[in-house]
């Protein structure tokens, strides 16, 4: 049986899920090293270290996720757990928290800070893969089996934005919308979902405003993405600076490590703007190099969704490779000025603990569900026979062939 499963694992996701934290890790080095020593004080290697221990812990995360059975995660104190500790650990960051970047969504424990809202992406997925594949019975009833996964979606998402992180909390809303859209419901019913949310933002959209939680520094965001060069020295500064950075790359870059914008010119050059050095210094050739590892990831957890036959499998696929996509035109949108700068970080490849850590765990359960899959279509049997005691599979293959092809 363990050849059996050995065989079942997606190497090439693997290598790929590799191949991107690998390379980040040396870009990392490569854009923080500068700023490490003339903006912090650090040594050069300072942030490249302590991405390196993120990514080993990460590593043995991701281990223990592609051998740990995901739907163990069905059962329901794990579910209890993971909504009420997603609540209790937003709820503690307005008595415990710090903040960073004009939002308060960090706890310091040990000498590292722990971004809480990163892990609490992966807990809704979990949560709503788990709901709607227990309510597929009656996942066309909108007051049973559409507003309650919802109501809990808006209010972690209220908790986030009080801090006030909108990027986190768009993603947060997207994933959601992208899982309950494949959850196998019926077009009648998504679209009645879709006129709520709708009529919940028109009534939410003048209290933000009025209740002043957009502060200066995000407000001048939106002033710098509409006109950057009018606003130079302020507002538009780093939008300016990442232009001049991947303009100044062409095909094959300056080199690696011979980039000139991350001298002080462009501040978030390690996180946000990671990608802005990598066209500076290693050109078109390796911004492609990261496109098309991200795809194939993105497309392979698309795919996998697709080929699985259990409804909280398929829906876990979704989420996650929903969060990757999401967050990786974000990053990109904002470095190119096509949307806001929101702080969100580019997957596998900006630095940052909790990130990376989120994203391995998430892979790993992607890995895992790729797998119990594989071995289904190539042995004809489940690994485990709690696959088949749903009593709900077969419905739900017939909502979701609409739903996600």
């Amino acid at each position: 049986m363990v050849k059996k499963i050995l065989k079942s694992y997606d190497y090439s996701l693997i290598i790929a899920i590799v191949l991107l934290c690998c390379f980040g890790l040396v870009m990392v080095y490569s854009s923080s090293m500068i700023t490490a020593v003339s903006r912090f004080g650090y040594e050069p290697d300072h942030f490249f270290q302590r991405q390196k221990l993120a990514l080993l812990a990460g590593g043995l995360a991701f281990f223990i996720m592609i051998i740990f059975p995901y739907r163990a995660f069905l059962h329901d104190k794990i579910i209890k757990l993971i909504t009420f500790g997603s609540i209790i650990v937003l709820i503690s960051l307005f008595f415990i928290g710090h903040a960073a970047g004009g939002a308060q969504s960090w706890i310091s424990i040990g000498g590292f800070s722990i971004q809480p809202g990163e892990f609490v992406k992966l807990s809704v997925i979990i949560y709503l893969a788990a709901v709607y594949d227990k309510k597929q019975s009656y996942i066309d009833e909108f007051g049973r089996g559409v507003l309650p996964p919802l109501i809990f979606t808006v209010l972690i998402c209220l908790f986030v934005v009080i801090q006030p992180d909108f990027g986190t909390a768009f993603i947060i809303a997207m994933i959601s919308i992208c899982m309950i859209l494949c959850s196998g419901m019926a077009f009648k019913s998504i679209v009645k979902l879709i006129a709520l949310l709708l009529l919940a933002g028109v009534l939410m959209a003048p209290i933000v405003i009025m209740k002043g939680l957009f502060s200066d520094e995000q407000l001048s965001r939106f002033v710098g993405v509409t006109d950057p060069f009018g606003n130079i020295e302020g507002a538009g500064y780093q939008l300016v600076n990442s232009f001049y950075a991947i303009g100044s790359g062409g095909l094959k870059g300056l080199g690696l490590g011979q980039g000139v914008q991350k001298y002080g010119y462009l501040p978030e050059s390690h996180t946000d703007f990671i990608m802005a050095v990598i066209a500076e210094e290693l050109g078109i050739l390796g911004v492609l190099f990261v496109l098309i590892l991200l795809t194939f990831v993105i497309l392979k957890g698309f795919s996998v969704a697709r080929k699985c036959q259990d409804p909280f499998g398929t829906l876990l696929a979704v989420g996650i490779s929903s969060m990757i996509a999401i967050q990786s035109m974000i990053n990109l949108g904002g470095l190119t000025g096509l949307l806001p700068i929101t702080g969100v970080p580019l997957p596998f490849i900006s630095y940052g603990g909790s990130s990376i850590l989120l994203l391995m765990i998430s892979m790993g359960l992607l890995v895992n569900v790729s797998m119990f899959t594989t071995y289904r279509e190539t042995y004809k049997k489940p690994l485990n026979q709690e696959v088949d005691q749903t009593g709900n599979v077969k419905q739900f293959k017939r909502n979701q062939t609409s739903s996600i092809r």
